[in-house]
């Protein structure tokens, strides 16, 4: 299939960012969007701006129908989800299987198997990856989560086989609460995700999340090296960084190969992240799920490899191959990601929607600003408060530290408050600036800071 046209199923700085790769590629682009962004710079750049609803996502990125007509109507060759709304939804990809629409991504069979939790887990161990000890499969009734919870031991994590991005997961502490713990995330997962599975893993507390690119044409399949992503706040990333600073070359080398044997397992296509835990305690991983989209700190690959990750995923959703090899990928340098969202941190990060009235942004060598924000441009209330993402590059860690810390101290935003002054107060510290923190870091950042 190849690419004349894409229809853009997604708003803000990711929408734009496919805009631009479209246009260097010679591809047309068409966004779809809602009645909110209506005047917003994506859809004043894109080649065609279809509205496809009202502002709430529901009845407009979210409306796979919609979607889709948009496509058909406009003639697009394939729709781009981005990340967030329809990118990860098996029923939409199916959908636009069988209406004859091509997808920037995986199939749709795919995209089911790796999103049911259960059901990745056991490819992760037909494919020799290891993964955390727990549950072969969903728990059936207490009876068996007690008989899994003596073997794993206290505390221990439930988690929704369907869940995702932080949602669906339970603590246990004791076995005491166990019985109560089990029947409440079950009736939260049916009513978040539609399916009450769950599975019980071993809950490890001093961890790094450290997550694979990936990328592959269908017959080779190769990775773009590690992200670090453990500058959490309630399993939320909001400092991604590449290289991990704490991984040596073994367990570098053994966490790639394990994420490119996972794909080669389920017969992957296009680009998608695998993520794993790090146990610090141990110096062990193990794999916990794969986002079968691209991710929102994909740029800090970019930066370190050189290599375009949207352009790389519309060339091979239009039957091209990659075109470089395994050694052809050289990591040089660091990058750091600060996502700013529209959002107080003194606030407990409540949203702050609104009218920006002055934009500056950050500038220099290394430095870049991937938003769709600029003076006079409304954040509304209705999306991601994300409204931009900050990612500098250094020859080594120290060096993007520091040019990322310039950086945000040269951005300016008025109108809207933003977690640009709480990014520099983070890399400021000596737990960051040493590399050897855990998920955490931030938790424990935020208890002093109001302690």
């Amino acid at each position: 299939m190849t690419l004349s046209s894409v229809l853009i199923a997604n708003r803000g700085e990711i929408a734009l960012r496919v805009i631009r790769a479209c246009k260097e590629l010679g591809i047309r682009s068409i966004i779809a969007h809602s009645e909110a962004d209506r005047d917003s710079l994506p859809v004043r750049l894109a080649d065609e701006a279809l509205c496809i609803g009202p502002a709430s996502a529901k009845l407009s990125y979210r409306d796979a129908h919609a979607v889709i007509a948009a496509a058909q109507g406009s003639g697009a060759s394939a729709i781009h989800p981005g990340y967030g709304f329809l990118s990860e939804n098996a029923d939409f990809v199916a959908l636009c299987e069988a209406e004859g629409v091509g997808f920037v991504g995986p199939s749709s069979e795919v995209i089911r198997r790796m999103g049911d939790k259960i059901e990745a887990k056991k490819i992760a161990r037909q494919a020799g990856v290891p993964t955390v000890p727990g549950s072969d499969g969903a728990i059936a009734d207490q009876d068996e989560a007690f008989r899994v919870a003596e073997q794993v031991g206290f505390p221990l994590l439930i988690k929704a086989a369907a869940g995702g991005g932080g949602r669906g997961l339970r603590v246990v502490q004791v076995a005491a609460t166990l019985a109560t713990d089990l029947a409440e995330i079950m009736a939260e997962a049916e009513v978040a995700f539609g399916d009450p599975a769950v599975y019980i893993e071993r809950y490890l507390t001093d961890i790094r999340h450290i997550e694979i690119q990936v990328v592959s044409d269908g017959t080779t399949t190769l990775h773009l090296g590690e992200r670090d992503c453990t500058a959490q706040r309630r399993n939320q990333k909001l400092v991604e960084e590449a290289p991990s600073p704490v991984l040596d070359h073994e367990t570098r080398e053994g966490l790639a190969k394990a994420a490119v044997s996972l794909c080669e397992e389920v017969g992957y296509t296009n680009a998608g992240t695998v993520e794993f835990v790090f146990d610090n305690a141990t110096g062990e991983y193990y794999f916990i799920e794969m986002n079968t989209r691209i991710q929102v700190e994909h740029p800090v690959s970019e930066m370190v490899t050189g290599i375009d990750l949207i352009k790389l995923q519309l060339q091979i959703a239009g039957g091209g191959k990659l075109g470089f090899t395994q050694d052809d990928v050289q990591v040089r340098g660091h990058a750091i990601e600060c996502r700013i969202n529209a959002e107080d941190a003194d606030l407990g990060f409540a949203p702050s929607p609104g009218t920006i009235r002055d934009f500056r942004a950050p500038g220099g060598f290394g430095v870049r600003l991937d938003t769709h924000i600029e003076g006079g441009s409304t954040i509304p209330p209705f999306y991601d408060s994300m409204i931009g993402k900050l990612i500098c590059w250094g020859q080594d860690r120290d060096e993007a530290i520091e040019r990322t810390l310039r950086a945000l101290t040269e951005f300016r935003i008025e109108g809207v408050v933003t977690t640009a002054g709480f990014h520099r107060k983070v890399l400021a510290t000596k737990t960051f600036r040493s590399g050897t923190f855990n998920t955490g870091f931030i938790a424990e950042y935020m208890e002093e800071r109001t302690s």
